[in-house]
């Protein structure tokens, strides 16, 4: 099964466009704010906490990249006028990183702003390795005036050892995950970890530092073993509960998920939304083959 779900990942471009939305459903909420309101709510009601991404990335005008924060913007204020439990996760790109930074920087620091307003917080998430030091120095600046915002980091980068250094002294809210660029591994000799097994080690030792540190951070992998590697560090050093959390993406690994829930930790389900859901299911397939998996049974009408 394992080969099917790497070969059907490999031939993503010659599947239909119409079965991959299909599948989509799994892990997207839907194409608007009134969709994803509903599916956090549900989240919710089982007892998980939600972060929700507006679908897209590397907006290509300054227009697309308003529209991206006024977005955001409409969801914060549904965040607090519904009670829910969720923050919001925000990719530079679709703000307009790569077209103007400063504008860019603009964009977020309203977005932030309005967060506090609204009583939830931000996570800057962490693109292709070209944006890498952009988003800390991004990072940085927003977080010199406001304590609601935390910054995603990648295991898969060897030099996530440096940058996680400056950013554990201060005290800030910290997401840890594996790294899902793998389209640009073949530019990343120099930059990356080529071995997807080994990555596991270095996540380790992340999450170690920030333990040791007493950084809050969020664990986001949906790798079993790591998961229990994690578990199994935490109750050996009696880490306080609300210093860390687990963080999953929609629809993927239930099981596991709802296991640490029932154990008693702490679970935050990643909830996208938006127009895009092509490029977001694009990715995911190529993360995990076993997403890829769900096509080849669809295709086979199973």
């Amino acid at each position: 099964m394992q080969l099917l779900n790497t070969l059907v990942a490999h031939a993503i471009p010659w599947i239909p466009r119409a079965l991959i939305q299909k599948i989509s459903r799994r892990y997207i909420a839907g194409d608007d704010l009134a969709h994803a309101l509903v599916r956090i709510r549900q989240l919710n009601a089982q007892g998980f906490c939600v972060t929700v991404d507006v679908l897209g990335e590397t907006a290509s005008t300054a227009q697309q990249a308003e529209s991206t924060a006024s977005e955001y913007r409409r969801l914060l204020e549904a965040i607090q006028r519904h009670g829910l439990d969720a923050t919001i996760s925000v990719k530079p790109t679709a703000l307009g990183l790569l077209l103007d930074r400063q504008a860019c920087g603009q964009r977020l620091e309203h977005i932030v702003r309005s967060a506090v307003e609204h009583q939830t917080a931000v996570c800057i998430d962490m693109e292709d390795v070209r944006c890498t030091q952009m988003e800390i120095d991004l990072f940085s600046q927003i977080r010199a005036r406001y304590s609601n915002v935390g910054l995603a980091l990648q295991a898969y980068l060897r030099r996530t050892y440096q940058d996680i250094e400056p950013l554990l002294r201060d005290g800030n809210n910290l997401r840890l995950c594996k790294g899902i660029y793998l389209e640009e591994r073949s530019q990343l000799v120099d930059h990356a970890w080529s071995d997807r097994s080994a990555i596991n080690a270095h996540f380790m030792a992340h999450v170690t530092r920030c333990f040791e540190t007493g950084t809050f951070v969020g664990v986001a992998t949906h790798d079993a073993v790591l998961v229990e590697q994690v578990v199994a560090l935490a109750r050996s050093r009696r880490i306080d509960p609300g210093k860390f959390e687990f963080q999953m993406l929609l629809g993927v690994c239930q099981p596991l998920r709802d296991r640490l829930l029932r154990t008693g930790f702490k679970v935050r389900i990643y909830v996208p939304y938006g127009g895009d859901w092509y490029g977001y299911s694009i990715r995911r397939m190529k993360e995990n083959p076993r997403i890829a998996g769900h096509v080849a049974r669809a295709m086979v009408g199973l």
